[in-house]
């Protein structure tokens, strides 16, 4: 019982504290409302979820003989974020121009964690804590519970977002909004590559 606690505590601490995911994930709540935000959250849960059990399943070793694999996601990976802050900060906040934009879709969900610095040390530090490579089968539990506290976790910034629209209802508030959290998101990116790219 303990370990499970621990696996539930730790994805709890992994998937609810802020990050890009969550960053875009309210901004979409914001923009698009709770239900068409749902793919993305969708995707993001599935996204991490399978790079936990691949890292889980033999990548984590490969990555402990050659660490500077982890670089060479964290370059082109924190370009990917700054891109979404970009996007986000530079879109559209009349009513009329916001639904003529497609909200966040699965796919880009799915794509944002594999190109994730901060999903893949998660995952990394997730796998060295509770799976062995001699019995899959804590790897297996931690990876069902993390996906249940994953999908939950997303879905609360989903809809604190969606909440958060009844105060930012006019443009030059959701403009403010938009372009804050596209700015937090180019300065996550920025330090995630040096944190993986440069730092010994």
């Amino acid at each position: 019982m303990s370990l499970l606690l621990a696996m539930f505590g730790f994805s709890l601490a992994m998937s609810i504290t802020p990050g890009p995911v969550n960053m875009v994930i309210i901004s979409s709540g914001v923009n698009y409302g709770f239900i068409r935000t749902l793919p993305f959250v969708s995707g993001a849960t599935i996204g991490f979820t399978l790079l936990l059990a691949t890292i889980g399943l033999g990548l984590y070793q490969a990555i402990e003989i050659y660490p500077q694999l982890l670089r060479y996601v964290a370059i082109p990976g924190s370009i990917y974020v700054a891109y979404t802050g970009y996007q986000i900060a530079a879109a559209p906040t009349n009513h009329a121009d916001i639904e003529r934009i497609q909200e966040p879709r699965f796919y880009q969900g799915f794509l944002l964690q594999w190109l994730n610095p901060k999903a893949w040390i998660a995952c990394l530090s997730g796998v060295s804590i509770f799976s062995s490579s001699d019995n899959h089968s804590n790897l297996l539990t931690f990876t069902l519970i993390y996906f249940l506290v994953c999908y939950i976790s997303l879905s609360i910034w989903a809809i604190a977002g969606d909440r958060a629209r009844l105060l930012l209802e006019s443009h030059y508030r959701r403009k403010i909004f938009n372009r804050s959290m596209g700015s937090l998101l180019i300065i996550c990116a920025v330090y995630l590559v040096y944190g993986q790219a440069f730092k010994a």
